[in-house]
């Protein structure tokens, strides 16, 4: 059984190898394409613009939820879904500072 040694690791490429798994399906990208041309969206609507039921889409959008990449506003019966620009510019950082020295080799 492997073992996960974490500790090994800074907090940085924990986090980020944790938003880098939660984008790594194309149903999550969608999402974030939708929310990012709406700038808010209630899950109803969500549904309609992807072929998913609704419980799948739920499903992704907790993912995205848990690792701070949107945030949900209860509205009623209604959740409506931002993207939570914040983390989105400091996963942005993280990527560009990882791919910084791209074109040096």
């Amino acid at each position: 059984m492997a073992v996960t040694k974490r500790e090994e690791f800074t907090q940085e490429e924990i986090w980020l190898s944790d938003v880098a798994k939660a984008m790594s399906h194309p149903a999550r990208i969608r999402i974030l394409k939708i929310l990012n041309e709406t700038n808010s969206c209630i899950v109803g609507t969500l549904v309609d613009k992807l072929p998913l039921a609704q419980a799948t889409v739920s499903q992704h959008l907790k993912e995205l939820k848990r690792v701070g990449l949107i945030e949900g506003e209860i509205d009623g019966p209604k959740v409506c879904y931002c993207l939570n620009l914040k983390s989105l510019s400091k996963a942005k950082s993280a990527i560009d500072k990882l791919f910084s020295k791209i074109g040096c080799c």
